[in-house]
């Protein structure tokens, strides 16, 4: 089906997710089978994050998570992670005019400690340049790690029992969600991965708990308009329970 094709059926389904995120898998893959460098498919990546964020702009989605650079991958080879930080560099000065006229905001999610002083201003002074727009929240998670944020928040609620300001009873699900860095933002409705693999990779393992999970083979790089249209329409087709039956939701 065609990209306006597809567009046409989801807004007329009406069914919309408030929250995307999205793990980008593939960039390596698409850039070796053309013979080409890691970074080269990196930067080609690129291009889908713009055709994606667009997307989200037409169908009135409120945030997009992207699963940017997690904590594993500073195992990855020095050069390739150098190249990939001057790249976020450059992105991020000639995107903000752009994303500043489109209304969109930028939030990160993740340890901004850990990245280079070039990269960690750089985002800074993103997030401070958009902070007064209203419409799509685009959220970076940049050198996240899902089980890491998870003990922060663990460690916090432990301090405040040392501190006998809570009791462990008192402890709640509210309580460690409060803890984590998306403590603002919806849990995510759908989470999109390319290029085939068919697992989280430590991404939102709390906040995922009843997502709707999309795969596609299609590697990143490939990953335009008409696929993320895919992924919505298919969304759009999945009745979500939460755990009831469908005659309960019916009832509702």
């Amino acid at each position: 089906m065609q990209e306006n094709e597809l567009k046409k059926l989801i807004t007329e389904h009406g069914k919309i997710p408030q929250h995307v995120a999205i793990i980008m898998d593939g960039n390596g893959r698409w850039a070796k089978a053309r013979g080409l460098t890691r970074l080269k498919g990196h930067e080609e990546g690129i291009k889908s994050v713009r055709a994606v964020v667009e997307a989200c702009g037409e169908l009135g989605i409120n945030v997009l998570t992207l699963y940017t650079f997690s904590k594993e991958n500073w195992r990855r080879p020095k050069n390739e992670i150098s190249g990939l930080w001057r790249l976020l560099i450059q992105t991020v000065k000639r995107e903000v005019p752009d994303l500043k006229k489109n209304n969109v905001r930028l939030k990160m999610i993740g340890v901004l400690e850990d990245l280079p002083l070039s990269a960690r201003e750089g985002v800074k002074y993103a997030i401070n340049e958009l902070k007064n727009n209203t419409g799509l929240i685009v959220n970076l998670a940049l050198s996240y790690g899902s089980r890491f944020e998870i003990l922060q928040a663990v460690q916090q609620i432990a301090r405040r029992v040392a501190a006998g300001e809570i009791s462990p009873e008192n402890i709640d699900e509210g309580m460690i969600a409060s803890g984590l860095y998306t403590k603002d933002l919806p849990d995510p409705d759908l989470v999109i991965r390319t290029s085939g693999e068919k697992r989280i990779s430590n991404f939102l393992l709390w906040q995922i708990a009843y997502s709707e999970i999309y795969v596609t083979d299609v590697l990143w790089p490939d990953f335009r308009k008409e696929e993320f249209f895919s992924a919505i329409h298919s969304f759009q087709q999945r009745e979500r329970r939460y755990g009831m039956v469908s005659e309960q939701l019916d009832d509702d």
